[in-house]
């Protein structure tokens, strides 16, 4: 399975917690069946353009190999793009949003043999993707971690693996190149883990992920440095989870992942001080490498794909 390749190396100790839920007032996952989807898939690049309006998805893995198609979805059907350019097949990049340039910018995966370190922008107003040839080159890394900043909206850049070791430096892209910000404090390294702008508090929330040492726990990036955090209770530890902002709970939504003890389906927020536990209808079922954004155009949060169990699948669910 390519899926066991894409993991290779990676090691994770998984924790078990217990948590009390709160359940979603009228709100809940829901399987929807769009006119078209893509073919099957995990471990794409996945977030929202504000530019075209549209979440994008990049490559990933099936059962065969590895992809370079582009896929965008209007809140009702996928559409698969045909840009100028296109990156090259991979799996497990990261990918985030650039307000400052109004492009998504895409960074590292892997192909199969490789841990990439090519940078690529996706231009919602021409529906193109650009090679850029920076001339400060982090390192090729599966699984890095990419995020607004909160402070300049830049797009900054932690972690990653890069086939011998997690990384645990702190990046931030200036429109054109890379620059290693060094900040007072930096969280332990990883990959894999989950990243986002929590929008309440101005900070991006990161969590767990694959490490050498355990990497079960909570980080803050507040733009200058990392804070590690100290909440009451956390979600099960995990790895190729996924995340969002969804602005009605004010909170970081996180659903789903690996775990050293089988792959998970729970949903949990990040409040700004304690992760909570909600419960917001069946919930798709147990995966890891799924992609998932939030869809300001339909306020709705959109998960496609991922790994369940042996097979890569292509179901879209929304909440």
């Amino acid at each position: 399975m390519v899926a066991a390749v894409v993991l290779a190396a990676m090691t994770a100790s998984a924790g078990v917690t217990g948590s009390a839920g709160a359940a979603t007032s009228g709100r809940g996952w829901k399987q929807v069946s769009p006119p078209t989807s893509p073919p099957a898939r995990a471990a794409q690049a996945m977030a929202y353009d504000p530019v075209s309006a549209k979440v994008v998805i990049f490559g990933g893995y099936d059962d065969v190999g590895y992809r370079d198609d582009t896929w965008t979805w209007d809140g009702q059907t996928w559409t698969e793009a045909n840009p100028a350019s296109t990156p090259p097949r991979r799996a497990a990049p990261g990918i985030a949003y650039d307000r400052v340039t109004k492009q998504l910018v895409m960074f590292g995966g892997f192909n199969g043999s490789s841990r990439l370190g090519d940078t690529w922008t996706w231009d919602g107003s021409t529906g193109n993707w650009t090679y850029q040839d920076t001339a400060t080159r982090p390192p090729g890394v599966t699984g890095p971690m990419l995020f607004t900043d909160p402070l300049n909206g830049h797009v900054d850049m932690f972690g990653g693996f890069d086939g011998r070791l997690y990384q645990n430096t702190t990046w931030q892209w200036t429109g054109t190149d890379w620059v290693d910000v060094h900040p007072p404090e930096s969280a332990t390294a990883r990959a894999a883990a989950i990243a986002e702008l929590d929008r309440a508090t101005h900070t991006v929330v990161m969590f767990s992920g694959l490490a050498n040492l355990n990497a079960y726990d909570t980080w803050t990036w507040d733009g200058r440095t990392w804070t590690r955090q100290a909440p009451q209770q956390q979600p099960p530890a995990r790895f190729f989870s996924s995340s969002a902002y969804e602005p009605a709970l004010r909170s970081v939504l996180i659903f789903g992942g690996g775990s050293g003890y089988g792959d998970l389906h729970d949903t949990w927020i990040w409040t700004g001080t304690d992760w909570e536990r909600i419960h917001p209808g069946p919930p798709p079922t147990q995966r890891e490498s799924q992609g998932m954004a939030f869809d300001q155009a339909t306020h709705r949060i959109v998960l496609f794909g991922g790994q369940v169990g042996r097979s890569v699948v292509n179901d879209t669910w929304t909440l």
